[in-house]
């Protein structure tokens, strides 16, 4: 099915991003949101990306004007879906939420429509749930920001079809992004599958009460443009509480949120969106101080985990080729892909990371699974 029409159901970060590639790919893009104030203040955000791109020569003023020609934004939800062609729902991270809105969406868009959502970890089968049309909903998960960041997610339900899966997949290759199909829908997909048990690994740092962040992040800061914990205020330590809180349901109790993390959430230290986490954010960017790293740990611990995380998207089969998880993590935030590191560190030495990890923490979901230890992986 060919797109012409686009509806995006928020227009928060992630909404307006995703609105912004749309348009900026040549598609009509309608961007819905409840209230007027948060409609324009997403039409304001994509005024001053573009005016960004005019300033680097990226596009002329002339570009700009057709580009945002195309942005149809409104607070009339049939409006919005009427006439589209795919719908994708960038709301909060609320399933209930996610569900009232699908039902909606099941009755103002067009037979033919794919719905699709961005969520970035909860199951696309339940979000399908609330609709009489499940073989028409997929899920398609942007990364922030949108309008940079290559990957897009194409998470496949068992009832999802053949076509509504090529076409998001398609849809996502016309605006310029690097689509990878999730074939089993499952906790986090791929690329916050594979960084889950790391985060695990933090929290317990961090409820450990040493090394400190900065010590820990000071091993980091040779090889990592941004470390560890700092991507953790980066991202917002109430989202990285919710996210655990949602893994500890549907992956397992190990990841159940520490005291330490529960503590600097009620404080309201969120991170950088409130000035202040574990590191001070008001001057800008937090300046790591890289005189004593810690010895106990360094990037090898983490990519054990990565690794070992990756081979049980394997077992479970939520991915088939292990290429297609090192596209994801290569194009959703820049790194290298687990088993291309895998290959040059060589697997006994990760295998005794993990278990090292295991075994001074008590957490089974650091062991190495069987495809690790047979370590066989190709890419």
């Amino acid at each position: 099915m060919e797109v012409k029409k686009i509806a995006v159901i928020g227009s928060g970060a992630m909404g307006n991003g995703i609105a912004q590639v749309g348009i900026m790919a040549g598609y009509t893009v309608a961007m819905h949101d409840i209230e007027q104030r948060f409609v324009d203040k997403g039409v304001s955000t994509i005024k001053d990306s573009l005016a960004k791109f005019v300033s680097k020569g990226k596009i002329s003023e002339d570009q700009s004007r057709d580009i945002l020609s195309r942005l149809k934004p409104t607070t009339d939800l049939k409006e919005a879906v009427g006439d589209a062609d795919l719908v994708i729902e960038a709301v909060f991270e609320d399933l209930d939420i996610k569900k009232k809105l699908f039902a909606d969406l099941d009755t103002l868009a067009p037979g033919h429509a794919v719905l699709a959502s961005n969520t970035s970890s909860m199951s696309i089968t339940a979000i399908a749930s609330a609709t009489k049309r499940p073989e028409s909903v997929v899920g398609m998960h942007f990364f922030n920001p949108a309008v940079l960041l290559k990957l897009v997610e194409v998470i496949s339900t068992e009832k999802s079809s053949k076509e509504a899966i090529n076409t998001t997949f398609e849809t996502a290759k016309k605006m310029n992004k690097v689509p990878v199909i999730v074939q089993k829908d499952s906790p986090g997909f791929i690329y916050n599958r594979v960084n889950a048990p790391t985060a695990l690994l933090l929290q317990l740092i961090l409820d450990k009460g040493s090394p400190n962040p900065n010590d820990f992040d000071a091993a980091f800061k040779p090889v990592m443009p941004m470390t560890p914990f700092e991507l953790l205020d980066y991202v917002g330590l109430d989202i990285v509480l919710h996210t655990q809180g949602y893994y500890a349901k549907t992956l397992s109790p190990d990841y159940t949120p520490r005291k330490a993390l529960k503590d600097l959430v009620a404080q309201g230290r969120l991170g950088k969106k409130t000035g202040k986490g574990l590191y001070d954010w008001s001057a800008g960017r937090p300046q790591i101080d890289v005189s004593s790293p810690t010895k106990e740990y360094d990037p090898t611990h983490m990519v054990a985990l990565q690794v070992n995380e990756a081979t049980k998207l394997l077992e479970e089969g939520v991915v088939t080729d292990p290429k297609d998880i090192d596209t994801a993590i290569a194009n959703g935030g820049g790194g290298i892909g687990p088993f291309t590191l895998a290959k040059s560190i060589g697997y006994p030495t990760l295998i005794q990371k993990c278990n090292e990890l295991a075994d001074k923490f008590g957490i089974e979901t650091f062991r190495p699974t069987k495809t690790m230890k047979e370590g066989k992986i190709e890419v």
